[in-house]
C-alpha cells in the first residue's frame, strides 16, 4: 500500500500547473537558430532584388514593345493597300507595298502642289463637303491635319500659348487660333482666341485673352500638341518665353 501511494503522489506545484493549463494555448516552438534567421534575411534580400530588377526590365521594355507593335501594325496596314496588287502579279516581297505607299503619298503631295492638282483637289473637296455624313468626318480630319501641317494656313494653330487659367497663379497650355479687335470707348483692345484642350486635343474651351497677357513660349505647334496628348509627360524642364508678359 505504501508503494501504491508513493506512485500516485503528485507535487503541489505540478498539480497546479496541470489544472491551470489552457488547452487552447498552442505549444511554444523552440527559439529559431541564427542560421535560420540569416537564411530568411538572405531570401528576403534576394526576392526584393529580383522583383526590383524585373520591374526595371518591364519599365525599359514597355515603351520599346509599344513602339515596335505600333510600327509593325502601321507597316502592315499601309502595306495592305498595294500588296494585293503585287499578289495578283505573283510578287511576294514583304514591305514592297509599304514602300509603294510611301512613294504614292510623295507623288500625291507633288501633284497637289501644282495648279492642276490643286484644282482637282478643290473639286473633290467640294463634292465631299456636299455629302451629309462624310463631310463632318472630313472636316474634323482636315482640322487635325491642318494643325500639324508644315504649310502655315489660316486654319492651323498659330502659336503655342500659356495663359493664366483657371485663376491667377495657375497656367494652362493652349493654341492661338485667331485674333480679334474689341472696340471700346477709350481704346481698342486686341484679343487672341486661345484654344485650351481639356480631355482631348479637339475637345476643349476657347478663351479670349488680352494679347499682352499671353506668354508665348519657345515651343513649336508639334511640341505643344505632344505635351497635351502625353498629359504633360513630355514637358521640357525649362520653358523660356519668346516674349515676356508686359506688367
Amino acid at each position: 500500500m505504501a508503494e501504491e501511494k508513493e506512485s500516485t503522489f503528485i507535487p503541489l506545484s505540478q498539480g497546479d500547473n496541470v489544472g491551470n493549463e489552457d488547452p487552447e494555448d498552442p505549444p511554444k516552438s523552440p527559439p529559431s537558430s541564427p542560421n535560420s534567421s540569416t537564411r530568411k534575411a538572405c531570401c528576403f534580400v534576394l526576392q526584393s532584388w529580383v522583383s526590383k530588377k524585373f520591374m526595371t526590365g518591364c519599365v525599359v521594355l514597355f515603351p520599346v514593345a509599344v513602339t515596335f507593335f505600333i510600327t509593325w501594325w502601321f507597316i502592315e496596314f499601309v502595306d495592305g493597300f498595294f500588296s494585293p496588287i503585287y499578289d495578283q502579279l505573283g510578287i511576294d516581297i514583304f514591305g514592297l507595298g509599304f514602300v509603294t505607299s510611301l512613294v504614292f503619298v510623295f507623288f500625291v503631295g507633288v501633284f497637289v502642289s501644282s495648279w492642276m492638282g490643286a484644282t482637282v483637289f478643290w473639286v473633290g473637296e467640294w463634292i465631299i463637303k456636299r455629302m451629309p455624313f462624310v463631310r463632318h468626318i472630313y472636316s474634323a480630319s482636315k482640322q487635325i491635319s491642318s494643325a500639324i501641317s508644315p504649310d502655315q494656313n489660316t486654319t492651323a494653330f498659330k502659336e503655342v500659348a500659356i495663359i493664366r487659367h483657371p485663376r491667377v497663379g495657375e497656367y494652362a497650355f493652349g493654341f492661338i487660333t485667331s485674333t480679334v479687335t474689341l472696340q471700346k470707348d477709350n481704346e481698342d483692345e486686341e484679343l487672341c482666341s486661345v484654344f485650351v484642350p481639356t480631355n482631348h486635343l479637339y475637345i476643349g474651351d476657347i478663351f479670349l485673352v488680352n494679347s499682352k497677357e499671353i506668354i508665348r513660349p519657345n515651343l513649336s505647334i508639334r511640341e505643344g500638341i505632344e505635351i497635351i496628348v502625353s498629359g504633360g509627360m513630355t514637358m521640357p524642364q525649362v520653358i523660356s518665353p519668346m516674349q515676356r508678359v508686359a506688367r
